[in-house]
């Protein structure tokens, strides 16, 4: 009669292996629990001190829970309700907007340019390769140090854009000095540093695509257009949605570019929700009243996030045939 062979982890007693090897498993998670650790404890004591009045100008021994005043707060003044708090400010509303906006356009720039010169670059010619070395340089960048270039190259003195725009009859373009084109300004910005992290991404997609079908539509006589449509599109998307979803979730988040450049200028035009925190905490010193802001930004990156994973996964498993 035939014996069955049992599991690989069947008849070892636990106990009777070396330390070191029962240690193991702890080793494994252990990274993963410290940084679990070191992340909920800065999240949950954000929580906390969002109840409270904490602000710098007190010390710690007076902070006091004020609950939900610093989210909202009504109150009966001059005989009619007024309102306070975060929710029933103006410029949270503003913030978020900016924050939105902001996202949706830097994003939507840099996944259409990436998508262009991605395939555009797709052929592996030495003219490509020298090209995709020269197009990473701006992704080496920090984005501070990118704003010193762009205000260099932006100036109506001195700037090469500038002398570019004077031949087509354009002189002192406003650039971040007006609120009509201070978020174009910080957009382009944004573009010329991290459209090449678009273009690695949808890049590697692009060469990771299988050949034979669109062999067999050059076969049939498909178009190019129509190739793109049915064949390329589709099964590029889980890469588009991954890229989209590293560049949104930085986007919304985007503070080193707005600050370096206007500091949320000109007035409020460009004051995000990171920068409207930054501000509420460092130059007004009130700590509870920033904090509401940066949990309300980490729950429109949490549900924007949770978006993008569940349509890149449905994609990934249309494009695997599943």
């Amino acid at each position: 009669m035939e014996k069955r062979q049992g599991s690989p982890g069947e008849g070892i007693n636990y106990n009777e292996l070396p330390k070191n090897v029962r240690m193991r498993p702890y080793y494994i998670i252990a990274p993963g629990m410290i940084i679990l650790i070191g992340i909920l404890i800065p999240f949950l004591a954000a929580i906390i001190l969002s109840f409270t009045n904490a602000s710098y100008r007190l010390p710690m021994e007076q902070w006091r829970f004020n609950w939900f005043r610093n989210w909202l707060s009504f109150g009966i003044g001059d005989e009619k309700l007024q309102l306070g708090g975060m929710l029933a400010d103006p410029d949270f509303y503003h913030a978020v907007w900016v924050t939105i906006t902001y996202a949706l356009c830097a994003t939507g720039s840099e996944l259409l340019l990436g998508m262009g010169i991605a395939f555009l670059l797709r052929k592996d010619s030495r003219y490509c390769r020298i090209l995709k070395v020269i197009l990473m340089f701006p992704l080496m960048v920090a984005p501070a140090i990118a704003v010193l270039i762009w205000q260099l190259m932006i100036s109506n003195s001195v700037g090469i854009i500038e002398k570019f725009l004077n031949l087509w009859g354009l002189y002192n373009f406003p650039w971040a000095a007006s609120p009509k084109t201070a978020l174009f300004t910080v957009v382009l910005i944004d573009a010329w540093v991290n459209t090449p992290f678009m273009l690695l991404l949808i890049l590697a997609g692009i060469q990771s695509l299988p050949k034979s079908p669109f062999e067999a539509a050059q076969v049939d006589g498909a178009s190019p257009w129509f190739t793109f449509k049915t064949l390329t599109l589709p099964m590029l998307k889980p890469f588009i949605y991954i890229a989209v979803l590293f560049r949104s979730m930085a986007a919304l988040q985007e503070f080193g570019i707005i600050f370096a450049l206007t500091k949320g200028g000109p007035g409020n035009t460009l004051m995000n929700i990171s920068l409207t925190s930054y501000l509420t905490a460092f130059t007004y010193r009130q700590l509870g009243k920033a904090l509401p802001y940066l949990l309300i930004l980490w729950l429109v990156v949490n549900k924007t996030a949770e978006f993008l994973v569940k349509r890149q996964r449905k994609y990934a498993k249309e494009a695997a045939g599943l």
